[in-house]
């Protein structure tokens, strides 16, 4: 219905396979983004952080053993930037100049931190609304998700810091500039914000296809995190166990799966009819 696998989210069309070149020698699908978005090189990417820019991630040569690059990674130690250790073929497709086996993407917004946020929400009298993504990684659905979110007065969308969606210029472009105006939390485990937001007394919501609960049938009046599966995997099967409540949007065309950001505006809306 809106999840894959075992919770499955959408079916994915599947693509031709990118030809292999001495230049390309793995199949490696890589967009290229905009210069303007990455660091080159592993002391330009220190001085970003000293400078403070938000960095979505950080990919560093797989081999690499400098004392510079050991600098890098003990600046990152204790924050939330994820770190991916790829071969050098993987590095190249992202540019042509000599990154040093170092590329810094930069986020084009603040992140905001979780165990901050939900005691501001309730100091300010709010009942909470979140969003919370597991693993969605395409940028289009991820940028109308935050547009929804913003539209139907989501407090904020949460992803995870590993295996979620890039946040760049494109995600905000899909998002009609959404992401300007939304808070955004990126964690390290999405297990234990999802208990956390559970002991803080959320209803905590998982939408998949194999609940025998409609989505209209669950209190989202209360404090309420939905929580929506990737793509291609779903719902973490850890991740479901903790949640409070599992519903499903009930289907009757031959069409057998929702559209992952159809999927998470159908439950925000539902949201906001109770609430009103």
């Amino acid at each position: 219905m809106y999840s894959q696998d075992n919770h499955r989210t959408y079916s994915r069309p599947s693509r031709p396979a990118r030809e292999t070149s001495p230049s390309n020698p793995k199949n490696y699908d890589t967009r290229r983004p905009p210069e303007k978005e990455m660091v080159f090189g592993i002391r330009a990417i220190i001085e970003a952080i000293d400078a403070g820019k938000t960095i979505d991630k950080i990919l560093l040569r797989r081999d690499m053993t400098s004392t510079i690059g050991k600098e890098l990674l003990k600046k990152l130690m204790g924050t939330t930037t994820p770190v991916q250790k790829v071969p050098v073929e993987k590095l190249n497709q992202y540019t042509d100049k000599n990154h040093q086996g170092a590329i810094a993407f930069l986020s084009p917004i603040e992140f905001s931190n979780i165990e901050n946020l939900v005691p501001m929400l309730f100091e300010e009298g709010k009942t909470p609304l979140l969003m919370l993504l597991d693993g969605v990684t395409d940028v289009r659905n991820f940028g109308a998700i935050a547009r929804t979110c913003a539209c139907a007065g989501a407090d904020a969308l949460i992803i995870g810091t590993h295996g979620s969606v890039a946040i760049n210029g494109d995600a905000v472009k899909t998002s009609a500039g959404a992401l300007y105006h939304l808070p955004v939390c990126k964690v390290d485990n999405l297990q234990n914000c999802l208990q956390y937001l559970r002991d803080s007394g959320f209803n905590v919501i998982a939408a998949t296809e194999h609940a025998t609960c409609d989505y209209t049938e669950v209190d989202m009046t209360a404090p309420t995190v939905i929580v929506m599966g990737s793509e291609d995997k779903g719902i973490y099967e850890a991740n479901l166990r903790i949640c409070s409540h599992q519903v499903r949007i009930p289907m009757s065309g031959v069409i057998e799966s929702l559209n992952v950001s159809v999927a998470a505006g159908v439950m925000l809306y539902e949201a906001v009819r109770q609430r009103s």
